[in-house]
This record gives C-alpha cells, sequence and structure tokens, in this order.
C-alpha cells in the first residue's frame, strides 16, 4: 500500500473511531504489568484476496502459522526474563512488563491493530488514570515490510517507538517519513551489497534478477540492480514474481522461459519466502538444473521453500542469513509454556471488526507442538532483542538503580530517544541503533545441502556491514549437480557472458550489456597489463611493445660504443690510419728537398697530411652518446679538411696540365696566376667557401643530440640531428663538384711524363672516397644505428687511406724503396723522354 494513501486511510479510520462510535474491546492476546508492550505477530495464515480492496475476513479463518506462533512465544519469554531476573535482575527491579499480541494475518489486520492501540492511548488520555495500564509503551512488530509502512507512518507521527523484527525494507531507513521505527534486522541495503559482494567474488557477472511482487521484492531489485552496475555486473534478464493465481500460471512459465534464454547460471532472487514459494514449482516442472540461486534471508532458510517437492534438483543454492545468537531456556520455555490468557472488555474501545480480527485462542496454537526450524530460531532472536531493547530504554526512563525503579509515568514519546541510546549485549553481539533506526548486525552465507531429499544448511560465510566485509570459504561450498545431489561438483559454476579478455587485449563491447564483449589486441607500442579495460594504453616515449602485450619494454639505444667489438676494430683501423699519415709526414718532412716531393707539391703535401689527420680525428665524435660539442664538430671538422685536401691535390693536378700543355698557350695567364701565389690563392679561397657553408649550417640550423624513436620500434637512434639536412647537401654538393674537377684535371695530365702523370692514382683515390660515401648513404637510409654509425666511420677512413694509398704511397714507394728514381738526373730525362715523344 502506498505510504501516504495508507496514512489517509488510517487518519479517516481514526476520524470515525474518535467521533463517537460504539465500539469493544476484542479477545487479543493479553498479559497485564506495570509497563506494556504491543505486539503484532502473524498467527495465522489468510488466503491472498482476489478484491483490490482491503480485505478484512477474520484472522481465526486462516491456517495457525507456526513462525508466528514461535515469534509470540520468544516475546513471552523475554518478558519473563525480565520480569523475574533470571538473565539481569538490576535491569527492572520491582518493575512488571506486560504485553498485548495482536495477530497481523494480513495488512488491514496490521493497520487495525495499529488502531487498537492507539486507541487505548486516547482512552488513557481521556481517563487521565494512574498506576498500571495497558497502554503500551512501544511496539514490536509486525513481520513484514508490507505489514510495516502504513502502522510506521501512524507511529511515527504519534512518536510512538515501533521496533520490527523482520521488515527489511531500507525506505523504513528514512527517519521523515518513520521518526519512531527501528529494527533488530538489517537493512535490506545491507542484504543488497553481501548479495552484490557475493556474485563479485564469485566473478558472476550476468545474472537473472527475480523479484516478488510486493514492497520487498520491488524495492530490492531496484536497489541491487542499481548497485550492481558500479561493479560492471549486468542482468540479462528482470522479472517480477507475481502472485499465484490461475491467470498468472502462464506469467510464472514464461519467467522461467525467459531465464532458460539467457543462458544464465546465476538467479537472484530477491522475493518473500510466501511468493518464491509459489515460483519454484514451475521451474522444477520444466527442468531447470544446474543454476546458482542466490536467496535473500526472507526464504533462503525457510523450510516452507526447501520443503518444495523436487526442488532438490535445481541446482545450488547460497542464501543470506541473519546472524543470530541462541536463546538459551528458548525451547524448554516452548515446551512447557501455558498461554495466559486474558480477554474482556475495558473502556469500550475496540471497533467490532477488530474483535473478530484478533480472537485467537493461543492454547489451541500451542497444541499443536511446532518445531522451531532455523528461520523460526532467527527471527525470534530479533523479537527477543527488540524486547530487551526496550526493557534497556525503560531502565533509563524509570532511573532504575540496583535494587528498585520509580514507577513514574511513561509516555512513548518519552522512551523514543532513549531507545536511540541503548547500548547492551546479548550473548556475543552488542545490540544498538544506528541514526536510522538500523542494527550494527551481519549476515551469514549459507548453502543448501542435499543428501538425496534430506536438506540441512552449512554456513560458508559471514558478511559485515561495519566494516564492509565478506569472507567465504569456497571450499566449504558444495556446488548443486543435475541430478540433485551437492557435493559432486567441484569447480564454481561459472555465470558470464563473455570470457576475460587476455592482457594484451582491449574490450570492444557488443550490444547494449557491458559484460558482452569481443576481445581485439592491442597494438605495437600500446599495452594493457589489466583486464576489463576498453582501451589500450600508450608506453612512454622511450619503451616499447608488441602487439597484444601487457607491458611496455624499454627501448634499446643504439649507439657506438667505446668497448664494443665492432668499435674496438674500427678504433684499430682509425689508429693505423693516424700512424700512416704520421709516417708519411715524417717520410715527406725528411725528403722534403728531393724532386719527389717537390713534384708533389712540396709544403702542400704537409698542409694535405695535416687535413687528412684533422679529417681521420673527426671520426672520433661518432663513438659513444654525441654532445653538443660532438654534433657542433664532426661534419665541418670533415668536409673541411677533406676539402682542404681535395683543394690541394686539384690546384696541384691543375699545375702539372698547365705547365705541360697549357703554358704555351696561355703563357702569361699561367704566369701571372703562378707568380702571385695564385695555387695557394685557390686553395684558400676553396677552402674558406666550404667554411663558410659549415659556419652557417651549424648557425643557422645548428645540430644537436637528437633520439630518433620512430625509425626502428623497438629502439632509440642516438645521433646528431640534421644528418641529411639542406646545408648538409649543399656541403656535399661543393665537394662533389670539387671531386669532379679534381678527377677532370687528373684525368687531363693521363699521358704527361710518369713521374707527372698521377691520373691513375687520384682517380683510384677518389674512387674510393664516392664509393665509400656512396655506401654509407644507402645504408643510412635503410639502417640506423651503431652499424650505421660504423659504416660512418669506415667511410671517413676509407676517404683518408684512398688519399694515401692513391696520392702519397707512390711516392713513399719511391722515396723507400727506389731511391735512385728520387734525382734530379732521373726527372730530367722523364721529362725529354715525353718531349721527344711528343714531337
Amino acid at each position: 500500500m502506498d505510504v501516504c494513501g495508507g496514512v489517509c486511510v488510517v487518519l479517516g479510520w481514526l476520524v470515525l473511531i474518535l467521533t463517537g462510535h460504539q465500539l469493544t474491546e476484542g479477545t487479543g492476546l493479553q498479559l497485564p504489568g506495570d509497563y506494556s508492550i504491543s505486539g503484532l505477530f502473524p498467527l495465522h495464515k489468510l488466503a491472498p484476496s482476489s478484491s483490490n480492496l482491503p480485505d478484512l475476513g477474520a484472522c481465526k479463518e486462516g491456517k495457525f502459522n507456526k513462525h508466528g506462533y514461535h515469534l509470540i512465544q520468544a516475546m513471552r519469554f523475554a518478558l519473563e526474563e525480565i520480569n523475574n531476573g533470571t538473565k539481569n535482575q538490576h535491569l527492572l527491579p520491582g518493575v512488571s512488563l506486560g504485553y498485548q499480541a495482536y495477530d497481523t494475518c494480513n495488512q488491514p489486520a496490521s493497520v487495525l491493530a495499529t488502531l487498537a492501540m492507539l486507541a487505548q492511548q486516547y482512552q488513557r488520555t481521556l481517563g487521565n488514570n494512574t498506576g498500571g495500564d495497558q497502554r503500551a509503551v512501544a511496539v514490536i512488530g509486525p513481520d513484514s515490510s508490507s505489514h510495516t509502512f502504513t502502522p510506521a507512518a501512524v507511529l511515527g507521527s504519534y512518536l510512538v517507538p515501533q521496533i520490527s523484527y523482520e521488515a527489511s525494507n531500507e525506505m523504513l531507513s528514512n527517519k521523515l517519513l518513520y521518526p519512531a521505527f527501528f529494527r533488530t534486522i538489517p537493512s535490506d541495503k545491507n542484504q543488497v551489497d553481501a548479495m552484490v559482494q557475493l556474485l563479485v567474488r564469485f566473478n558472476w557477472t550476468w545474472i537473472v534478477l527475480l523479484g516478488s511482487d510486493d514492497s520487498y521484492g520491488l524495492q530490492g531489485i531496484e536497489s541491487l540492480s542499481l548497485h550492481a552496475a558500479h561493479f560492471d555486473i549486468c542482468i540479462a534478464y528482470q522479472g517480477v514474481i507475481p502472485e499465484l493465481t490461475s491467470a498468472n500460471n502462464q506469467t510464472m512459465r514464461n519467467i522461467v522461459k525467459n531465464i532458460l534464454k539467457t543462458k544464465v547460471n546465476t538467479i537472484v532472487v530477491f522475493s518473500s519466502k510466501t511468493k518464491v514459494s509459489q515460483f519454484f514449482p514451475f521451474v522444477i516442472e520444466q527442468g531447470v538444473t544446474g543454476k546458482v540461486w542466490i536467496g535473500t534471508e526472507d526464504w533462503s532458510v525457510t523450510t516452507l521453500v526447501s520443503g518444495i517437492p523436487g526442488i532438490h534438483t535445481i541446482g545450488t543454492v547460497l542464501g543470506i542469513s541473519i546472524k543470530y545468537t541462541a536463546i538459551t531456556g528458548f525451547e524448554e520455555f516452548e515446551s512447557h509454556a501455558v498461554p495466559k490468557l486474558h480477554s474482556g472488555t475495558s473502556n469500550g474501545m475496540m471497533d467490532l471488526s477488530v474483535e473478530c480480527l484478533q480472537n485467537t485462542d493461543l492454547s489451541s496454537m500451542a497444541a499443536e507442538n511446532f518445531s522451531l526450524g532455523d528461520y523460526d530460531i532467527k527471527s525470534s532472536y530479533n523479537v527477543y532483542k527488540a524486547v530487551y531493547a526496550v526493557a534497556h530504554a525503560l531502565h533509563q526512563a524509570l532511573g532504575c538503580g540496583l535494587d528498585e525503579c520509580q514507577k513514574s509515568e511513561v509516555l512513548p514519546w518519552q522512551l523514543l530517544p532513549l531507545l536511540k541510546q541503548v547500548r547492551f549485549s546479548v550473548g556475543n553481539s552488542s545490540i544498538y541503533f544506528n541514526e536510522n533506526g538500523d542494527p550494527p548486525t551481519g549476515y551469514d552465507i549459507v548453502n543448501w545441502i542435499w543428501r538425496g531429499t534430506e536438506w540441512s544448511l552449512r554456513e560458508v560465510g559471514s558478511y559485515t556491514a561495519d566494516p564492509t566485509d565478506l569472507t567465504v570459504d569456497p571450499a566449504q561450498i558444495e556446488w548443486g549437480s543435475d541430478d540433485g545431489y551437492t557435493g559432486k561438483v567441484k569447480e564454481v559454476p561459472p555465470s558470464i557472458c563473455s570470457p576475460e579478455c587476455p592482457k594484451g587485449h582491449r574490450k570492444l563491447q557488443t550490444g547494449q550489456h557491458k559484460c558482452c564483449f569481443d576481445c581485439l589486441a592491442c597494438a605495437a607500442h600500446n599495452f594493457l597489463n589489466k583486464t576489463g579495460s576498453t582501451r589500450c594504453q600508450k608506453c612512454e616515449l622511450y619503451q616499447w611493445s608488441p602487439a597484444e602485450s601487457e607491458v611496455c619494454l624499454d627501448r634499446t639505444v643504439l649507439v657506438l660504443a667505446w668497448g664494443g667489438p665492432l668499435s674496438i676494430a674500427l678504433l684499430l683501423l682509425l689508429a693505423l690510419t693516424l700512424l700512416i699519415t704520421l709516417g708519411t709526414g715524417v717520410i715527406f718532412l725528411l725528403n722534403l728537398g728531393t724532386p719527389v716531393v717537390k713534384s708533389a707539391g712540396g709544403h702542400t703535401c704537409l698542409v694535405m697530411l695535416l687535413a687528412l689527420t684533422a679529417a681521420a680525428a673527426s671520426a672520433l665524435c661518432h663513438f659513444g652518446l654525441p654532445s653538443q660539442t660532438d654534433c657542433l664538430l664532426k661534419q665541418p671538422l670533415f668536409v673541411f679538411s677533406f676539402t682542404v685536401c681535395l683543394a690541394c691535390v686539384t690546384v696541384r693536378s691543375f699545375q702539372v696540365v698547365c705547365i705541360f700543355k697549357l703554358s704555351s698557350k696561355l703563357p702569361r695567364a699561367y704566369d701571372t696566376w703562378a707568380k702571385n701565389h695564385g695555387p695557394e690563392v685557390t686553395v684558400l679561397v676553396v677552402s674558406m667557401t666550404v667554411l663558410l657553408i659549415s659556419v652557417l649550417r651549424v648557425t643557422l640550423n645548428p645540430p644537436y643530440p637528437s633520439q630518433d624513436v620512430d625509425f626502428y620500434s623497438d629502439s632509440i637512434v642516438t645521433e646528431c640531428s640534421n644528418t641529411l639536412s639542406s646545408w648538409a647537401m649543399i656541403e656535399l654538393a661543393y665537394v662533389s663538384l670539387l671531386s669532379t674537377l679534381c678527377f677532370s684535371f687528373s684525368y687531363m695530365g693521363k699521358d704527361l711524363p710518369a713521374n707527372y702523370n698521377e691520373a691513375k692514382c687520384i682517380t683510384f683515390s677518389l674512387m674510393i672516397y664516392m664509393i665509400s660515401w656512396i655506401s654509407f648513404f644507402t645504408i643510412y637510409f635503410v639502417s640506423r644505428g651503431e652499424f650505421a654509425m660504423a659504416m660512418h666511420v669506415l667511410a671517413i677512413v676509407s676517404s683518408v687511406l684512398g688519399i694515401l694509398g692513391g696520392y702519397f704511397m707512390p711516392k713513399v714507394y719511391i722515396m723507400v724503396l727506389r731511391p735512385q728514381m728520387n734525382t734530379t738526373a732521373h726527372f730530367q730525362n722523364c721529362i725529354q723522354i715525353y718531349t721527344m715523344n711528343k714531337d
């Protein structure tokens, strides 16, 4: 019933009562005392009405409800302990507690029982009586959330404390709507969290959610669906279990068919015990087996459900169960208790309809000798705690000492703030209420154990709400098999839409549910080291990863390390080159005045050898990690030094050609050029030009140490930037032009005397130079790193060795091994032979 509507109905009934209708008190169960507690218990079960109007049928016409019988006996047992001082003789010394018990066989009965209790409050106020009376200071009950909403709203408006033992709907925690409501059963908010934590624990992310068509079930599935979404749990199908009528039989079957269509293995059933007991026969009828059923505290421990024929075949049942402490002496009390009933009229304040509804004979129920089941024990424990909570609040209200209490008038609203402050222990359990009137009680996780058709419960875990914690021992769980026996299946049944993606793969959702997806491999340079993500993560700049990777790897730094085998070999070759250059210089210096040295250029040869030494030394800048100085020096140093050498060779070749071929044709021009230091000036201009180009290059576009992470996927190429810049191409073009001129002049002298004919040697040197650098640039375009750097060094050394071998070594050979050819007479003889042959 809607809360606001319920309040309006009740207020209407109160108006009728207070406007003078002739009323009589019914035969509710009573026990007189100094202070009284009202108890609302379901002592009978009435068949549901087919009408949409409130059904005011008499409760005595229904079947005895053994569960309600145990609940009222728990209240009587607690009151007897308190009155006798059995557990705590100092709790209410000298004070007796009485009760008024009402049968809440249906929702209208709960409302009318509430009105009856409020009518006594009104009667007591008008009569201004003193002393003991039956006006209740608090209400215990009723048993379900749907029966509680209206009474809680009405009692809250009068600030009459109400403690329910089974109403778990989390809406009742709203103190604005229900300011006087307390309970000894945890809120469904905690139960929802426990169920979701259980799903998370076993990775059941693809579920069916069913709820009963009442406030308990509807509120439960709404809360659970919202909470489950935070943990990426998907609901494949959500259904509502209706009241069982002939018209709803097909609806029940359709729910089962939808469960089978989803191919889900885990079904969460948030339902009252009555409706779920009507639903499971349809599950059994359609042969559903091997599923995991997660049940709420209302049905998972009750024999009303476990006693359904054939239910042992449905699979595994994991239930939420209220924690409790055994009530010592309660079973013995039930077996010996003889109800003391008090009936009669007092003050004429109860409607005849209430009298009919409340005509209950507890003796007849006691004669049934109902057995205590787990469900009954746990709910009875909640009633027991509720009675003791009222007693502790009265202890404070009456200022009780060790031996006596002050028997003053206590109004319900005076007891309300004291109930909020109570804190006591029952066994090992601490009892108190939080700001919402909810207890700190947790849950047990229970497993249905079957041996054929023999049923038992096993505690396999527990849940606490403060702090939130779920512990489950999977080894204790017996998973149900298709034949109805538990314990044969050893592995946890999966309930997922799609298996988790392996590491290195991301999810691509298919359809509307997050739990249904395809797995796509992460591309290279991306990784994913956790499951469940829809995006791959990029590696850091200096890391890499292959496709489908779960980690990034550090890139290999490619550098021509000083200590590497290849570097050592190149350094030995470089050292040998420098030694050869030095040795050649010494030989030329010792033979500086000889014809061979003079014909080679004289002092110019020393300049050439010095330039070749500098060019060879520039190769040292290519080893190890490059520095800014290395990047600024290595290219200009080699280009300038080698250009000086080439310029000298070019000018020398031009001089020889001019002397033998052009001097007679342009004697004045050549003479002027030779006498005015033309060769030196030409070498200087050519060298300064390339030096200017190099200076502009490092000034306008300075090279710097760079790390190229794009050329290789798994490596970092450490080199100087701008290796192939436009300025570098200008340098290359300039040196290539000079090489071409040098080759041209040397080729023009191919028919000169042997001592002056250097065409073959220079061609050889230039061919080595060009092949070396063409090879380097070819490799550089297709490869980087240590090998390319080694080729750069090798190109430098080869260029130097080419000039040494082609230009200087023939002359060293003559000076060292053929000194007879290093004479003026020999050179003159060669010139005469050339002249005679020419003529």
